[in-house]
């Protein structure tokens, strides 16, 4: 913070914004507008406190608040104005003596920029806009930023070059929005009043997208607003600078014919004729060089019209045969294209149809199996008719891909058979080559000597000695094989008898199961009959019961429409998805004993 005297006021500020949430931010500096129109203040005590607002960093909070989204600020589009406003007026007449290149070459093009960025969207929103009152209060806000842009330009002038360059400037210009257009309008008279050489100052694209739209202007509407302010635009273009002048006679032929017959007599004639003057008095100091120039690029013209109609002469009938033979092509090519477009609807018509009949005649068919098969050969039914669908599913699938993989290996597969072809006629032409060489005499390979058949054998007996072989007698292997026959009967006799415990253990346990649940579903003693005792005192009753229950259940499933069972492919084949089903097959016990 600054050590100098500051405004109580904006200390004041300046802390409070400091502990204020991000929210109400842009509310507070609302504040600074009535800071700086305080009636006693003088043009130094202005500059003086607009100073201590840079210094505190409620300047560039301004900026950063307008980069944010305006829609989301309390009091929206209204607070984004008054708060470009305020920026404008805090930058103007503010000398920065500390670090003066971060506000003049940053700052400063920063603010321009955000400031058109808010012009562009009130624009846009302006005319979007359907009900008037709406209408009335963004062209109010967007008459508010273009003022807070000229006066920030105004006050520096460096600016102007700035604002002319920048692409969103020439956006806001380009519209066919008559009240905005015409506020674009005088913003750009006010930029060439301020600094008159501007436009030589700018690239030549951005001059020329400029003098387009302002020609375009007079020449797409005929509203006198739009048309005299872009007639005075352009007066004031051709005073400033002759160059612009000659630019616009040589760039735009028919402009006079169209300012003399278009806009003559429609309120603004003494600019007009001024204009005018220009125009053609600059076109009568080059009519005699033009003159010349225009009656050599004539005979230019003609000599080569000329030449280029006798040489297309020449070339007429082969350019009639030849434009023929591509019409009547492409109209074969055309009619091919539909004969084959209307040949693969008819067969994916014709598939889809066959599809159908063939889905239905398969379920209509597994319909009358499953009443004609006996309820227990059904799953053994179901299992054969899915095998038998995986295989074919499987064998055509393996079809496919090996067809894919046939035409992705056509290219390898002509090579290997080329290479096959070359490495035959190589084979056979070596072959020929042998046949002719004389056979030579057969040489008996050369046997050991003496010596190394010594040195041989004594290196095994060094071996055998190094590596003794262990021996076991005749009877000690039988002993062996004796015992692990023993001791293989033993775990074998083990297993077999913990197989049937544990066989014995799930038979009454499946017992006790359905004890339980014949208990649990059973009425109470005051309401029990013989029949219920009857399901108690014989074994196979119950077993009786919970058979017929679980093998109607599963029928019952299996009569299902296919529809009620497209869910079920990833399902175990023991699942039945009925929560109403609550049978469990492990507990049945078949009566008996072992």
């Amino acid at each position: 913070f600054p050590m100098a005297a500051t405004d109580p006021q904006v200390l004041a500020l300046a802390a409070q914004i400091t502990e204020s949430s991000e929210q109400d931010i842009p509310v507070l500096l609302l504040k600074l507008k009535g800071i700086l129109s305080s009636p006693s203040l003088g043009c130094e005590e202005s500059n003086k406190i607009k100073q201590d607002i840079y210094d505190y960093g409620l300047t560039q909070y301004c900026l950063l608040v307008l980069k944010r989204d305006h829609s989301q600020l309390r009091g929206a589009w209204a607070t984004a104005a008054q708060l470009a406003e305020i920026l404008s007026h805090c930058c103007v007449g503010l000398e920065v003596k500390e670090d003066p290149e971060e506000f003049y070459k940053k700052f400063l093009p920063s603010a321009i920029d955000s400031l058109l960025v808010l012009g562009k969207r009130l624009q846009a929103r302006f005319i979007r806009a359907i009900k008037d009152k709406e209408k009335q209060d963004f062209l109010h806000w967007f008459q508010i930023v273009t003022d807070a842009i000229c006066w920030l330009f105004g006050g520096h002038i460096q600016l102007a070059a700035c604002v002319l360059q920048n692409d969103r400037f020439l956006q806001l210009l380009i519209t066919d929005d008559v009240e905005t257009a015409i506020i674009m309008m005088s913003v750009l008279h006010n930029i060439l009043r301020i600094n008159s050489s501007v436009l030589l100052e700018v690239e030549e694209e951005t001059l020329h997208s400029v003098l387009d739209e302002l020609v375009y202007k007079l020449s797409s509407t005929t509203n006198p607003a739009v048309g005299s302010a872009a007639t005075k635009l352009l007066l004031l273009v051709a005073k400033f600078c002759k160059q612009l002048v000659q630019l616009l006679t040589d760039r735009y032929k028919g402009l006079k014919g169209l300012l003399s017959k278009q806009w003559t007599g429609k309120g603004f004639d003494r600019e007009l004729n001024q204009l005018l003057d220009l125009l053609y008095l600059e076109q009568s100091s080059g009519k005699g060089e033009m003159q010349k120039q225009h009656q050599a690029a004539c005979i230019i013209q003609a000599a080569w019209r000329g030449f280029q109609t006798r040489k297309r002469l020449k070339k007429l009938p082969r350019a009639v045969i030849t434009l023929q033979r591509s019409f009547r092509a492409k109209r074969e090519q055309e009619l091919q294209h539909l004969t084959k477009q209307k040949e693969d609807e008819a067969l994916k018509l014709q598939m889809q149809l066959q599809r159908q009949r063939a889905m239905r005649l398969f379920h209509e068919r597994q319909l009358a199996l499953l009443e004609v098969v006996h309820a227990s050969q059904v799953n053994k039914y179901m299992e054969e008719m899915e095998e038998k669908s995986a295989l074919t599913i499987q064998r055509f699938w393996r079809g496919y891909r090996a067809r894919r993989i046939f035409h992705q290996q056509k290219q390898s597969l002509k090579e290997y058979k080329a290479a096959i072809i070359i490495q035959r006629a190589a084979c056979k032409f070596l072959e020929k080559r042998r046949r002719r060489r004389p056979l030579s005499p057969w040489k008996e390979p050369k046997g050991l000597t003496d010596e190394q058949r010594l040195a041989l054998q004594q290196k095994v007996d060094d071996y055998i000695k190094l590596h003794p072989a262990s021996q076991m007698s005749e009877e000690t292997s039988k002993e062996l094989h004796v015992q692990a026959q023993a001791k293989l009967a033993q775990f074998l006799l083990r297993s077999r008898l913990d197989q049937r415990a544990m066989q014995r253990r799930e038979a009454l346990l499946a017992q006790v199961n359905t004890d339980v649940e014949l208990l649990m579903n059973a009425p109470g003693l005051a309401e029990t009959t013989e029949k219920d005792l009857g399901a108690f005192m014989s074994r196979s009753i119950p077993v009786a019961t919970k058979a017929r229950q679980t093998h109607n259940t599963m029928l019952k499933y299996t009569r299902w429409p296919w529809w009620k069972k497209l869910g079920d492919e990833f399902m175990e084949d023991d699942v039945i998805p009925d929560d109403a089903i609550n049978t469990e097959l492990e507990t049945l016990f078949i009566g008996g004993r072992k």
